[in-house]
């Protein structure tokens, strides 16, 4: 079996990914924040996990300067398309991007001072392989930092809890498996044990708030039930139950505005 085989099929699949600049409207706000915490430094060699699209690559390409270098690690090959074509367009010499599983797979250009990633580390079906497989791609006193989401619940954006009872069920994790999905590591408690067994020592989390105004696509849209396995004779209920949820956040008929819930963790390989 696949290492990764659910979200290696998810994050390959070209409906999802032609969906991915308007989600990332939602997100872009975190990159300051996770930006801030992790402190680049100019010289400083960067590992993007699950870089996606390549937007904080580039931002942390700049943080680091012409000496220094990011390498941006996803396993989706028409994410990792887009974010080539966006460093070409930037002209960013010191920014590469490369298509592996960061749960089994090697990256050339280390080893790397740090390791950051924004919301592409919920994604891996044995998380402590994954971590320490990251670990094992820094320096000695490397760092890692990421922003992961805070629970479901704290996230009341996010509206499949609206239409659970017409979506498919999600596919049960093969035995010796974990589940993945964006809230995977909402229990900050857990999380850090997953760090703490991966081989991490000072774990650190801070939990942030904060609104972004954008428009309700950046979340949801059509082409995205039947992505989500919404059968015809159901659609038509779910897009009525998706409409009434989101109802909650409409600033205007171009704009809304919503609660995103995150945090960021800190920890260091010895």
């Amino acid at each position: 079996m696949e290492t990764n085989e659910v979200e290696r099929s998810r994050w390959n699949d070209e409906r999802w990914v032609a969906m991915w600049p308007k989600r990332e409207r939602l997100t872009d706000a975190v990159t300051a924040v996770l930006l801030e915490a992790v402190a680049l430094r100019p010289g400083e060699c960067v590992l993007d996990v699950g870089c996606g699209g390549g937007r904080t690559a580039l931002a942390a390409a700049r943080a680091v300067g012409t000496e220094g270098a990011v390498v941006g690690a996803d396993i989706s090959k028409p994410l990792n398309a887009l974010a080539n074509r966006r460093a070409a367009e930037a002209g960013a010499e010191n920014v590469t991007f490369c298509v592996v599983d960061m749960q089994t797979d090697s990256v050339e250009g280390g080893p790397f001072d740090v390791a950051l990633s924004q919301f592409g580390v919920m994604f891996f079906d044995e998380p402590v392989t994954a971590f320490r497989n990251i670990r094992s791609h820094l320096d000695a006193g490397g760092r890692i930092t990421f922003a992961c989401w805070q629970t479901e619940e704290r996230n009341p954006w996010f509206f499949t809890s609206a239409i659970a009872e017409l979506l498919p069920p999600p596919p049960t994790p093969a035995p010796g498996k974990s589940k993945t999905g964006p809230f995977v590591l909402g229990d900050p408690e857990h999380t850090a044990g997953i760090l703490r067994s991966a081989g991490f020592l000072e774990v650190q989390w801070t939990a942030h708030e904060l609104a972004v105004e954008v428009p309700q696509d950046s979340i949801v849209d059509e082409a995205q039930f039947a992505f989500m396995g919404v059968p015809a004779d159901k659609l038509a209920a779910v897009q009525t139950a998706v409409e009434e949820h989101m109802r909650q956040f409409v600033l205007s008929p171009t704009l809304s505005r919503f609660p995103l819930a995150f945090q960021v963790f800190r920890a260091t390989n010895p």
